[in-house]
C-alpha cells in the first residue's frame, strides 16, 4: 500500500500500518481534506488483507487539535433558507460522523498512540478506535461546550461507554482537561508511558503482538464486541453463534492447534 495523502502519512511492516496525522504546523488541526483522507485510509486498510493492526498517532506535538476552525466557519456558507441551510448541516454532521466511525467499522484492531494535545474532534476520533495510549505530557480536553456547542460527532455517545456516565458529563460540562495520567485512571485510556518515545515503542510492541494472532480470530472478536455493546445479549450471543458457525472451521483454528500442540508462534496466512 503506497501513501498517496496530502494530510497524513502511512507505512506498513509486518501486518502493522502506521497511520499519523500529518499537519503538525496546525496541531493536526482536521481540516476538509484530512476528514476525506482519514476515510478513505479506513476503508483502504479494512480492504488490504496484509494489514493486521493499525497504529493511529500525529506527527509533530500533539495527536489532535481538533477541527479546523476555518472549516467550522464554513458551517454558516449555505443557503439563505434557513430550512435547507439546517438540512445541509445535518448532512454534514453526518458524513463527519461517518469519517470517525469509519475507524470503528474496520476489521481490524486501530490502537491510538496519543501525546500532547487530544481536543474536541481529536477526542472524538480517539475514542473511535479499539485501544487507546497516552504519554504523560498528553492533554485531553472535550472542549465544545466552551465553544458555544454540543459535540456531535460520536464523542458523547461512545465516551459514557468507555469511562461510565458520570465521568463522561463531568468531562463534558467542565472541559476540563485530563492528563495522561489521569486518563489512565479513568479508564479513558489502556495505559499511560512516560514519554511519547516510550509510548510508540509500547504501542508498536503490542500492534506485531497482536498482527502475529489469527487474523479471523481477531475480526471475529472486533466485530462481536462492537456488535454487543449496542444490542442485547442475547442478540451478541446470536450474533457470535452465527459468526462462528461461518468462521470457525478455518484454516487458523488448525493452525493454532498445532502452534499450541508444537509449542511454537502460529504462522496465519491473510
Amino acid at each position: 500500500m503506497t501513501n498517496e495523502f496530502s494530510t497524513l502519512t502511512l507505512t506498513v511492516d509486518g501486518g502493522v500500518a502506521e497511520l499519523r496525522m500529518n499537519r503538525p504546523e496546525r496541531a493536526n488541526s482536521l481540516n476538509r481534506p484530512m476528514w476525506h483522507e482519514l476515510r478513505e485510509a479506513a476503508n483502504a486498510l479494512d480492504a488490504d488483507p496484509q494489514v493486521r493492526v493499525v497504529v493511529l498517532s500525529g506527527n509533530g506535538k500533539h495527536f489532535c487539535s481538533g477541527i479546523d476552525l476555518a472549516m467550522l466557519g464554513e458551517f454558516g456558507d449555505g443557503p439563505s433558507d434557513r430550512g435547507r441551510a439546517s438540512e445541509a448541516i445535518r448532512r454534514t454532521i453526518l458524513d463527519l460522523q461517518d469519517v470517525l466511525s469509519s475507524f470503528e467499522r474496520c476489521r481490524v484492531p486501530v490502537l491510538a498512540a496519543i501525546h500532547g494535545a487530544c481536543v474536541g474532534a481529536g477526542l472524538d476520533l480517539a475514542v473511535a478506535c479499539d485501544l487507546r495510549f497516552a504519554s504523560e505530557d498528553a492533554q485531553f480536553v472535550l472542549k465544545e461546550v466552551d465553544m458555544g456547542l454540543a459535540a456531535d460527532v460520536g464523542v458523547l455517545q461512545r465516551l459514557p461507554r468507555i469511562v461510565g456516565e458520570g465521568v463522561a458529563r463531568e468531562l463534558a460540562y467542565t472541559c476540563r482537561p485530563v492528563s495522561g495520567r489521569e486518563a489512565a485512571e479513568l479508564r479513558l485510556v489502556n495505559r499511560c508511558f512516560a514519554t511519547a518515545d516510550e509510548m510508540t515503542k509500547g504501542v508498536l510492541d503490542l500492534a506485531r503482538e497482536l498482527a502475529a494472532k489469527s487474523p479471523l480470530a481477531m475480526r471475529g472478536t472486533k466485530q462481536a464486541i462492537t456488535y454487543a455493546r449496542d444490542h442485547t445479549i442475547a442478540d451478541g450471543l446470536d450474533q457470535i453463534a452465527t459468526w462462528n458457525a461461518g468462521m470457525l472451521l478455518s484454516v487458523d483454528l488448525e493452525e493454532s492447534v498445532k502452534a499450541f500442540t508444537e509449542k511454537r508462534p502460529g504462522n496465519y496466512v491473510d
